[in-house]
């Protein structure tokens, strides 16, 4: 098994019974995976966004016990600490960890988005939720011509998936 499938599973396991959001990791994750090798990202940090994407709700179970509330901001509260943790039980090194965490304790922040993992991690999960969410074609325009989407790729699925309008 690979070490994203090692997270995977993990992942999996942390939220058994919850379907929905082992559904939504996943598919963010696909997400990442794609837009990051389509913007031709290197090899680390494709890495590094396929690990953040897989743990980049695991915050919600305890922000909704705590808090009572999976609000973005107690996600990217409470998830660090539990994304180190299962990160470092799978023994990967510190300044690996350190930036998924970082990416985790920040995929709800959209201002000031300066690194390409940052902005991918955002992209990806900002397409799922768009669907989950039911947002409606003004708001999708909205992000896309907004701070949002900024990868030409993360704009083109976009588009097609919401908007219908394909690339010529």
């Amino acid at each position: 098994m690979s070490d994203v499938q090692n997270i995977m599973m993990d992942m999996i396991t942390y939220y058994a019974g919850d379907p929905k959001r082992i559904q939504h990791f996943i598919k963010v994750y696909h997400f990442t995976k794609m837009i990051g090798e389509m913007e031709n990202v290197d090899t680390k940090t494709q890495t590094i966004i396929e690990a953040a994407a897989l743990v980049h709700d695991i915050g919600i179970k305890k922000s909704e016990e705590k808090y009572q509330s999976s609000a973005g901001k107690y996600q990217e509260l409470e998830g660090p600490p539990l994304a180190r943790g299962l990160l470092k039980k799978l023994g990967y090194p510190e300044p690996f960890v350190d930036r998924v965490c970082w990416l985790v304790g920040h995929h709800h922040t959209y201002n000031g988005i300066q690194e390409i993992d940052h902005r991918i991690l955002v992209e990806a999960d900002f397409l799922v939720n768009a669907y989950e969410d039911g947002m409606n074609e003004q708001a999708i325009r909205r992000c896309l011509s907004g701070k949002i989407f900024k990868t030409e790729t993360g704009k083109q699925l976009q588009k097609i998936m919401y908007l219908k309008e394909i690339p010529a």
